[in-house]
């Protein structure tokens, strides 16, 4: 399991830094240096090896500038090499020389290194990461109709969980549905903030935010057992989207968007999750 653990750390490192590194080369050369004192300390230089080349060929395939060129399949094949890992591979008798010092205690029991660094990848990977995988899914299932029928970013910024007002429709030439979300504001309101400072609410990027809360949620809830609060929490999304939802038009895009991006983030949550239960349960 220390494979996947390595393998999703590295992706999800090399996304925050895309996400937030003002020099990325920087953020880029720390993160190896932690995956290789890593690698050196529990004796899974391989491992670490493998988690770096998974993580250089991620941003190769999922870039964040523009739609990705093979969609979501990165991410399944992803998945799959990280089940792969846990389900054959299993936890190592020996961690090198943290092992001989690791203590972590849970209300589960112990908790070895290995564990500890597959649940921490996956945590990792369900911050930026699955934002680029539900993305991408979203731009697969986009339909290419006339330029007047197109729906642009309000149909995203509801399926991340960003309640926005209509606004015009993109040229089609203009590449991929722009990430930046907005609250609805008031027309009154808007008027007069255009004339003074700026509203603190127009540039409101809470897709990025709640997507990877719901998710992180999710897994913990999962692993929990909490299935009760779980459900009330993925239905209570739904209410508060419904208003949205209900000034769908005849295309149904809205809709659409919001159940294609929930549910895809919801199955990289609950696939979070399972993989650290099957892993601590092996």
């Amino acid at each position: 399991m220390i494979v996947a653990g390595f393998m999703l750390l590295a992706v999800g490192a090399a996304d925050l830094v895309r996400r937030f590194a003002p020099r990325r080369w920087v953020g880029y050369l720390v993160v190896v240096v932690i995956l290789l004192l890593l690698g050196s300390v529990s004796d899974a230089l391989l491992p670490m090896l493998a988690g770096l080349l998974v993580g250089a060929l991620w941003v190769w395939c999922m870039p964040s500038e523009r739609p990705a060129p093979i969609g979501f399949w990165p991410a399944v094949l992803l998945g799959a090499a990280s089940i792969g890992a846990v389900v054959w591979l299993g936890a190592r008798t020996d961690a090198g020389l943290i092992g001989s010092v690791w203590t972590l205690r849970s209300p589960f029991g112990d908790v070895s290194f290995d564990l500890a660094m597959l649940t921490l990848g996956a945590a990792v990977f369900l911050l930026e990461s699955s934002n680029l995988v539900v993305r991408a899914a979203l731009d697969g299932e986009h339909t290419w109709r006339p330029v007047e029928l197109r729906p642009t970013s309000p149909e995203r910024e509801i399926a991340h969980g960003v309640a926005a007002e209509p606004r015009p429709f993109a040229d089609a030439d203009r590449g991929p549905i722009p990430e930046t979300t907005h609250v609805g504001v008031d027309p009154v309101e808007s008027t007069d903030t255009d004339r003074g400072a700026p509203d603190p609410r127009t540039d409101f990027k809470g897709g990025r935010l709640i997507g990877p809360l719901e998710r992180i949620l999710v897994m913990l809830l999962t692993l929990a057992a909490a299935y009760p609060i779980l459900a009330a929490m993925l239905a209570a999304k739904g209410i508060v989207r419904f208003p949205e939802i209900s000034r769908d038009g005849e295309t149904g895009a809205r809709a659409e968007y919001f159940l294609v991006g929930s549910l895809v983030s919801w199955v990289i949550g609950l696939g979070a999750a399972f993989l650290v239960w099957w892993a601590a349960h092996s």
